[in-house]
């Protein structure tokens, strides 16, 4: 079982607070999208077994035309062992919907679509320098649904400083009236480097308040809860059986191959990340090489990824898994640590796992982290 995702590098423009590798550009559109499908032939022994999952990220993958999506398919179909019952996930921005793309969409194959709502609110889009409307978010989710799209997310954004509890509680119960089988809830960071850290810095646009922050996070909680949605990891809400299987594939820990420029593949063994610059990925390819870095993960690495990323989820930590992947230190420092918490309302401690409570969610980083073996 594995994983693709396919990092599709071009934006309309630059949201403030986006970190990921993109570019307000369409230079070198042509020759991006042949030297993706050269790195997916050259990276098709990567992965072992059927493909279950393909994600198109970025960046803004709306933008691809019906061919380009095809010709990528075809390049993976033509490659892989794929199973034909996988999940496909194309990310869109509203603005890019319209009935006859749509339409369009629906011949390709693609089966999950994940839509950057962000907001309902004019003010909330208008700080995160987003280019679409919140009537084009609404059309967007509707006019997917009425094609016959059933598997649809929407991403939404909290601790924005223009939003408030009131609306914060509105956008929840339009994804809920919209019904939307998944929910992916972030809070607002503001990383370095970004528009958003400079802006901020230069008093240009209000700071993030983390009281706000945390208690929308537990409005969302509750709400969710009470509206029949299982919080199956941090930031994701679903509906019954309507999780992401390409998400949930990276928290459990699956091989995954990542194509494109700046995008990660992991194989249990070793990580590896392309470069982030386009000009170099598109020459690389045309040499019939890829080029990216690598590291080799240690027992450590390992160890306290596992830890972090099966903190995040509803399962938690597993202790027959931690036991059967892992060396008697490492088992004997996680129960020492655990020991912290033995009177704590942050963990629920059971005979099989260790999982955050409501409360522990707030605090996920910094508890995963004691975790942690260092050198």
């Amino acid at each position: 079982m594995s994983g693709i995702y396919i990092h599709i590098p071009f934006c309309k423009k630059k949201c403030h607070y986006c970190n990921f590798y993109s570019t307000p550009s369409d230079k070198y559109r042509s020759e991006i999208i042949a030297a993706l499908q050269k790195e997916l032939y050259l990276q098709k022994s990567y992965l072992h077994g059927d493909v279950n999952t393909i994600y198109f990220g970025g960046g803004t993958p709306s933008l691809l035309t019906m061919d380009e999506i095809n010709r990528l398919l075809d390049t993976i179909y033509n490659n892989y062992e794929v199973n034909l019952a996988m999940e496909i996930t194309l990310e869109v921005n509203p603005d890019d919907i319209t009935a006859a793309k749509v339409k369009d969409l629906r011949t390709t194959g693609i089966n999950r679509i994940s839509i950057g709502i962000q907001s309902f609110h004019a003010a909330d889009l208008n700080y995160l320098n987003r280019i679409h409307t919140a009537a084009q978010g609404e059309y967007a989710i509707k006019t997917l649904q009425d094609a016959g799209f059933t598997d649809l997310s929407i991403d939404l954004i909290y601790g924005i400083p223009t939003l408030s509890m009131s609306n914060w509680k509105q956008n929840l119960n339009k994804a809920i009236e919209l019904e939307v089988a998944h929910i992916s809830a972030y809070a607002l960071t503001v990383e370095p480097k970004t528009n958003l850290e400079v802006l901020i810095n230069k008093q240009k646009l209000m700071g993030v308040s983390e009281t706000d922050t945390s208690n929308q996070f537990r409005y969302l909680m509750q709400f969710m809860k009470d509206n029949n949605y299982i919080q199956y990891e941090i930031s994701n809400f679903c509906l019954p059986s309507h999780q992401s299987k390409h998400n949930t594939s990276y928290w459990e820990g699956v091989p995954y191959l990542g194509v494109g420029p700046s995008a990660h593949s992991y194989n249990q063994i070793s990580r590896q990340w392309n470069c982030s610059n386009l000009a170099q990925y598109v020459e690389s390819l045309s040499n019939n090489t890829v080029s990216f870095e690598i590291e080799q993960l240690s027992p450590m690495q390992k160890y306290n990824e596992f830890v972090m990323t099966s903190l995040r989820t509803n399962t938690g930590v597993n202790l027959m898994s931690l036991r059967h992947n892992f060396s008697g230190k490492y088992v004997d420092y996680f129960e020492r640590i655990l020991q912290k918490y033995s009177n704590s309302q942050l963990l629920t401690i059971t005979p099989v796992s260790i999982c955050l409570t409501d409360e522990g969610r707030l605090f996920a980083d910094g508890i995963s982290s004691d975790f942690f073996i260092t050198d």
